[in-house]
């Protein structure tokens, strides 16, 4: 990916009306699991990113619905957000302190990238590094005890770390920044703000107190 382009990235939230048509002309649209964003949030599909660990690596892999799906079907490549040997790693520490998630850390990545391969998708696992940085960028907006930064913010920072050049338009919808409790949404909400006010991106309109996160 290289140039001047629109990267569209459309979380599963409320996407006010009439924000379809900008969607859908930007020149790469990146959508989150089940797409739930394909609607009033336009249904160019380019990217579809992935929870690849946990219940819904699981739901997603099971069952054909989603591999189905319309937007699925469409992208040509499929992002896995999660680093299976970090979430390894926090199997341990989350079974003392979030006993409740013993699946949280189940690596379904060899499924996605299975079926990647036999539809002819390009698979793409972000980085541990991606996610170790933004933790480090997070502590400095005083974020409550978080488990990890939801997917929607891995792949921000993923896209202007690794993906965007310095002339292309980073711009984000469905973003509402609530959510799973233990994703840090306060502090992600500041830390997108920071983004937008340095210029790193920018909202495709301003966020809606009803608006669900990423």
């Amino acid at each position: 990916m290289s140039g001047s382009r629109t990267i569209m990235i459309v979380g599963n939230g409320e996407v006010p009306d009439g924000a379809s048509v900008s969607i859908d002309a930007a020149d790469i649209v990146v959508r989150f699991n089940d797409c739930r964003s394909v609607g009033s949030g336009g249904h160019k599909t380019d990217i579809v990113a992935v929870c690849n660990t946990g219940r819904p690596g699981l739901a997603m892999l099971g069952g054909g619905r989603w591999k189905t799906s319309a937007p699925v079907r469409q992208a040509r490549e499929i992002w896995c957000v999660r680093s299976g040997a970090k979430f390894a790693a926090m199997r341990v520490g989350l079974a003392e302190t979030h006993p409740d998630l013993d699946d949280f850390c189940d690596d379904y990545t060899v499924g996605f990238e299975s079926f990647s391969r036999s539809t002819g998708r390009h698979v793409r696992i972000v980085s541990a590094a991606v996610h170790d940085q933004l933790d480090r960028d997070l502590a400095g907006f005083s974020p409550n005890p978080y488990v990890v930064p939801s997917s929607g913010l891995i792949v921000i920072a993923d896209i202007l770390s690794n993906i965007a050049t310095a002339d292309d338009d980073v711009v984000l919808a469905g973003f509402g920044h609530v959510g799973w409790e233990w994703h840090p949404f306060d502090a992600e909400r500041r830390y997108v703000d920071a983004l937008a006010a340095g210029g790193r991106l920018r909202r495709l309109h301003p966020l809606s107190s009803s608006s669900q996160g990423a």
